[in-house]
């Protein structure tokens, strides 16, 4: 069996470590290559772990199953191969290699692989990978980086060791909106594995207002800047950090608190780069929420077709993308809103909206259930609805319960939920994305789904400025969906 070699070479309008940070994840392939319709790393292996299988299904309806053999960071190589194929190529090798191009920081890109194949299909298979594969990858990966700020329109770079000024909320005081105060600050340079970025929008949480009034009082002291939600630009990064550069488009939902800045330096660990679908506005304003809506959704309580799932403040930031989340996977959807007006705007994306005046929500729930009650209820009220939640609950049903806007929890005793033998908890999102890994997974699922028009935030934009007045509407319920701060 001869082998034969198909060699293509290319150079990419953009810094080696940007292109690098996407061809070293082995599954990145499934974002910007034309030809790939589905792809998964197999086992839940980490895709630049050497010795991991991606496998992967073409648009044409191929399928192939591929093993990274060499992952070299230094040198900017990969190198894997075919392990099983519906296209006769036999013996596959292919090699990638990266070098910088110092004229304009661009990148040279070799792309080589070594192959037999049945006689007489020699030329076809080599046009086939040499053009269909290797050719079209070049021009798709410089398209997709060019979408997203990767290949063009870069931020300048701070120069080292510059402290760069802007301004930030801080908490003078525990109370009231009022204690929230604009000063001038100054965001020093990146030290290792560290970014600054130029923030444009940040998100406004109900966790926020805990952190204000003194119930979430340890996480963030007084002079410290809340929030933990924004999105922005990368301005420079630190020694280490290889997965964003400067001008990429980032966003992330974690602690430590900080957020409500228009410049910041922060660990880059859970930094999240933005697909060109997805405006540094709606990023700031589904992050935590929308993070949220996934691990309740999908690991928290997997949501079956046909299940009923009760959510409160279905008009609200967290409530309307559980709602239309749910909805789009096929539950029976109840939210509860506090007035008329929302009631209308609820009807979007509810099976059944009740209206609550006094309280009592048990006695709707029952009827849209022909009283079987919710199979899920997700509750930001707390304390004060507990005995309502239990009414409408259903037997065996899950309580989530993400927050306390209608009083703190008094404790709870088991044998009350074991009259129902209802599942109860309650979460904290950073549990959920402290990994890395799932922390991408469930952002790819968020990014999916807004592509997908399966969810579809509501936005009401405040100056960063105006602070204590996007805190005063939250709190008086007048809000409608997704705050955030414009910087």
């Amino acid at each position: 069996m001869r082998l034969q070699r198909v060699t293509r070479s290319a150079v990419i309008d953009a810094p080696i470590g940007r292109v690098w940070a996407v061809l070293r994840d082995f599954n990145s392939h499934l974002a910007w290559h034309p030809i790939i319709a589905a792809s998964e790393i197999e086992n839940d292996e980490a895709p630049d772990q050497v010795g991991c299988v991606r496998n992967f299904r073409l648009k044409d309806g191929n399928a192939l199953r591929e093993q990274l053999l060499v992952l070299d960071d230094r040198n900017r190589i990969s190198t894997y191969c075919i392990l099983d194929s519906t296209i006769p190529l036999q013996r596959y090798v292919a090699t990638v290699r990266l070098s910088p191009v110092t004229d304009g920081d661009r990148t040279f890109w070799h792309w080589e692989s070594t192959f037999a194949t049945p006689p007489g299909r020699e030329r076809e298979l080599a046009d086939a990978v040499g053009n269909g594969v290797y050719e079209a990858g070049f021009k798709a990966l410089a398209e997709y980086l060019r979408a997203d700020g990767g290949a063009t329109g870069r931020v300048a770079t701070v120069a080292r060791g510059e402290p760069l000024p802007g301004e930030a909320i801080v908490l003078a005081g525990r109370g009231g909106p009022e204690q929230l105060q604009r000063v001038s600050i100054a965001a020093p340079p990146p030290g290792p594995g560290e970014v600054r970025i130029r923030q444009r929008a940040i998100g406004v949480n109900y966790i926020d207002v805990y952190v204000r009034s003194g119930a979430y009082g340890d996480l963030v002291q007084i002079g410290g800047v809340p929030g933990f939600e924004a999105a922005g630009t990368v301005i420079d990064v630190g020694a280490d950090v290889t997965h964003v550069l400067p001008g990429d488009r980032v966003a992330y939902a974690c602690p430590p608190a900080g957020a409500y800045a228009s410049v910041r330096t922060l660990t880059a660990a859970q930094l999240l780069r933005l697909p060109a679908h997805v405006s540094e506005e709606t990023a700031a304003a589904v992050m935590l929420k929308g993070l949220t809506a996934e691990y309740i959704l999908f690991r928290l309580h997997p949501l079956r077709a046909g299940e009923s799932l009760l959510v409160h403040a279905a008009a609200g930031g967290l409530g309307m993308l559980v709602a239309q989340w749910a909805r789009a996977l096929g539950a029976v959807v109840i939210g509860t809103v506090g007035s008329e007006e929302k009631a209308r705007i609820a009807r979007g994306w509810c099976d059944h909206v009740v209206v609550v005046r006094d309280g009592s929500f048990a006695d709707a729930v029952l009827a849209a259930t022909a009283g079987h009650g919710a199979d899920v209820i997700v509750d930001g009220l707390g304390g004060a609805a507990r005995e309502e939640n239990m009414r409408a609950i259903a037997a065996t049903g899950h309580w989530i319960s993400v927050g306390q806007a209608a009083g703190r929890w008094p404790p709870i005793d088991a044998d009350w939920l074991m009259a129902k033998s209802v599942t109860f908890s309650r979460p904290v999102i950073f549990h959920f994305t402290a990994n890395p890994r799932r922390l991408r997974e469930m952002a790819e699922r968020l990014f999916a789904a807004l592509g997908a028009g399966q969810i579809a935030p509501q936005i009401t934009r405040y100056a960063l400025s105006a602070a204590a007045d996007a805190h005063r509407d939250l709190e008086s319920r007048r809000t409608v969906g997704q705050l955030v701060l414009l910087a």
